[in-house]
């Protein structure tokens, strides 16, 4: 039975910065992503997807991406960005394994998947939120018959020719989808409260510089109070929307009925489809025998689970470090995580 030092669960932007950082330890480990190519969660998104973030503040750390067309990369760039990324530095990864379970044998890790038992004495979890999505749940909602899809699922708006759409979630994604859809299908945008859209000239760059710092410069920018990952920046179909007037935010609904939704008023309204752009959650399941979950989170110091000090989790959101769930902000903890992990093995040395 083959052991490794190091299983990394997920070969997307998160395990690949840990990979990178681990490039020159003499560590023998393994990425096992789910995918059949490079990409990881990059794959599912839809098809028009603007990152939020100029190429400098979209590169993973040691290389730059490529300098993009327009100022912020498309999804398909981004994708072969990350696949020319993995090949550069020829990280160890086996496709198509899908972890099921992780659990604890003797003592090393025993991770359960589709392509067979792989055995590994540390953990980098690094799966992220995408297999996860969010669905907010209302009453009746069993009793719509219209279409229901979240973000996940979405990838283009010619299934909605000419039909009454609503778009749920005040984010970028909801942003992005809306304007998209709007051209060809009648739209209503609700959200929990009115949407925020950044200034022009602030887009994903402050959410990085936040990372140093808990407001931004009053002496520079006006706009100084804190920033979210759910304000939306101006990318062009954003842009293009507010030209269009598209973006005309109403507060959630009482509940479905069978063609649509009854307002708090009373008025019901139907609708062809309802697309959810609510977000996601961390995708942990495979980790729950391990008995460390405890309300969608794992207590860390760190990346370091607190629980069992042998498994790391890397890019799950502001819980593992801030940005940790964006690109650029995934690479300040891969670093802080592998050190980690090469202390731990030099330790024991």
């Amino acid at each position: 039975m083959k052991s490794y030092d190091l299983i990394i669960i997920g070969g997307g932007q998160a395990g690949l910065s840990v990979a990178y950082f681990l490039r020159r330890s003499g560590l023998d480990y393994l990425i096992l992503d789910d995918q059949n190519e490079a990409g990881g969660a990059w794959l599912q998104y839809w098809d028009s997807l603007k990152l939020f973030s100029p190429t400098d503040y979209s590169s993973l750390s040691g290389w730059k991406m490529p300098d993009t067309k327009d100022e912020y990369p498309l999804r398909d760039e981004f994708i072969a960005y990350l696949k020319a990324y993995e090949a550069r530095y020829e990280f160890p990864v086996q496709r198509n394994t899908q972890v099921v379970q992780v659990s604890k044998e003797a003592d090393l890790f025993k991770m359960e998947t589709n392509q067979g038992d792989f055995y590994a004495k540390t953990v980098v979890s690094a799966t992220g939120t995408a297999k996860n999505p969010y669905l907010p749940h209302y009453p009746n909602q069993e009793a719509y018959q219209g279409v229901q899809l979240h973000t996940a699922d979405y990838r283009n708006a010619d299934t909605f020719r000419d039909q009454n759409v609503m778009v749920i979630g005040g984010g970028n994604s909801g942003a992005q989808i809306l304007s998209e859809v709007s051209k060809v299908a009648d739209t209503t945008w609700v959200t929990l409260d009115p949407p925020r859209f950044l200034p022009e000239n602030i887009d994903g760059r402050y959410l990085f510089h936040q990372a140093n710092a808990s407001f931004f410069d009053e002496t520079t920018d006006a706009f100084n109070r804190r920033v979210s990952l759910s304000d939306i920046v101006l990318v062009e179909s954003v842009v293009d929307g507010l030209e269009r007037d598209v973006y005309h935010d109403v507060r959630p609904f009482a509940s479905f009925y069978i063609d649509g939704v009854i307002w708090d008023n009373g008025n019901k309204e139907a609708f062809d489809a309802v697309i959810w752009c609510t977000g996601f959650k961390p995708n942990l399941k495979h980790l729950e025998v391990l008995e460390v979950v405890e309300d969608h989170r794992i207590a860390t110091k760190g990346t370091r689970s607190v629980k069992e000090p042998r498994l790391w989790l890397v890019g799950y959101g502001y819980w593992t470090g801030f940005a940790s769930g964006t690109i650029y902000g995934v690479g300040k903890t891969a670093r802080d995580t592998a050190r980690e992990i090469k202390a731990y093995f030099k330790k024991r040395s």
